[in-house]
């Protein structure tokens, strides 16, 4: 017999549609493969360990590269202590050892909706964490109102007997719901006035801020000169404002670097009982010897990360105009800013919606006009249409954002032009 754990957590492997299928479509050799918009990642880069762990001395490079390369990514207040800097294999296992280590079983991180679906997964599939959402509108998400909401989920939460000891923010968010009819004036990151207000809240009722800024170099220009910069909560000063031992960052390559399949994350925080919490658990979490000898490489040559962000940042900027034309010639709804009007079938809409976007990989596109007229609930309907996409050889998250309007998916646009292309004729 399995443990009640191991019991609930196979229950995962059962919900349709909560893992991505492995795309294989390649131009040349499998011109018919599927395409998946529904992995945030640039290039797969996957090497094998070799090793059981790094040598000392690149254990000790590496946390002080880390935190100066930190310190120009994340424009920090003051300058980050390489002693603060935890290493491990992935942004992923540092949320699992977070839950593991701020919360007993059962206990609560708030996290404003929609959102990333997977934190459920990687708070809760070995910590037992429960992701208690605060439902904010977007034209409050990014203001200081949404701290109203998270007051809300914190009382509620707690009448339900659920303990909440951390709120998580992702910044740039990932990705973002919007309401017909609503003016958002803010953008997908999170205005500094705004982060203070979560800051306050955190520290006057003694929760852990988890700040995961593992887009903090994936902005680009997308025309849009009112976008909000991307601030970290490390750019702000924290004196006077939170305890800076509530204060957790988040960060990795997987994004920044294209390469998810690296296998490398770091944890920033000051403070020191986490870490050495941390530590004892970092035998089921470390990073690889290739890894860290590659990392180690890669932020010592500065002019090369900043020749790589820059050219990332380009192709993602071009991707985002290929999508987003592609869209408007279709008809099909999708979020950025000022008055649009689209005819769908036979129903027109008009709406006033948010800026546009100018972080990550990803634009959340509005499919719900397509949704099947089917006599069953609005997630199986959202499935069938899930299904039907992939029957054509594409991949897209179902209701995996959490959005509480039926219909939104996240379609991410960072696969190589020629696959692009041929997804979206799909």
């Amino acid at each position: 017999m399995l443990s009640s754990r191991a019991l609930k957590n196979v229950q995962q492997l059962e919900r349709p549609f909560r893992f991505t299928p492995t795309p294989d479509y390649d131009p040349q050799t499998n011109p018919q493969g599927l395409i998946s918009f529904g992995m945030a990642e640039n290039v797969t880069f996957t090497l094998d360990s070799v090793s059981y762990r790094s040598s000392a001395t690149i254990n000790s490079r590496l946390p002080g590269i880390a935190a100066a390369h930190l310190d120009k990514v994340l424009s920090t207040h003051s300058p980050i202590n390489p002693e603060h800097v935890f290493v491990a294999d992935s942004p992923t296992s540092l949320g699992n050892i977070l839950g593991f280590n701020l919360a007993e079983r059962g206990e609560g991180i708030i996290v404003n909706r929609p959102v990333y679906g997977r934190f459920e997964l990687d708070y809760g599939v070995e910590a037992g964490v429960e992701i208690v959402y605060a439902d904010t509108t977007t034209d409050e998400a990014f203001t200081p109102n949404s701290v109203a909401k998270y007051e809300q989920a914190l009382i509620e939460a707690e009448q339900r007997s659920i303990k909440i000891r951390a709120v998580l923010l992702v910044n740039p968010h990932n990705p973002v719901g919007f309401n017909i009819l609503i003016e958002i004036e803010s953008g997908r990151c999170y205005p500094s006035d705004t982060l203070r207000h979560i800051a306050r809240f955190c520290d006057r009722n003694s929760l852990h801020l988890i700040s995961d800024e593992v887009y903090a170099s994936c902005v680009f220009d997308s025309g849009d000169p009112d976008a909000v910069p991307f601030n970290s909560i490390l750019s702000l000063n924290l004196q006077g404002l939170i305890d800076p031992n509530l204060v957790h960052v988040l960060y990795g390559f997987s994004k920044d670097f294209a390469s998810g399949g690296l296998h490398l994350g770091f944890l920033v925080t000051a403070n020191e009982q986490l870490r050495k919490a941390c530590k004892m658990v970092l035998r089921l979490h470390g990073a690889s010897q290739a890894a860290i000898t590659i990392g180690t490489a890669i932020l010592e040559d500065q002019d090369f990360v900043q020749g790589f962000l820059a050219k990332s940042q380009a192709s993602l900027a071009a991707g985002y105009r290929l999508v987003t034309s592609t869209l408007r010639e279709a008809g099909i709804n999708y979020m950025k800013g000022g008055w649009v009007f689209f005819a769908y079938r036979d129903l027109c809409v008009s709406a006033l919606i948010w800026q546009t976007r100018n972080a990550g990989f990803f634009i959340y596109v509005d499919l719900s006009p397509f949704l099947p007229d089917i006599n069953c609930s609005v997630q199986e309907r959202e499935f069938a249409l899930a299904q039907q996409l992939l029957d054509e050889g594409i991949f897209l998250h179902p209701g995996e954002e959490h959005s509480k309007d039926a219909g939104w998916f996240r379609l991410v646009f960072s696969n190589d032009e020629p696959a692009l292309k041929e997804g979206l004729r799909r």
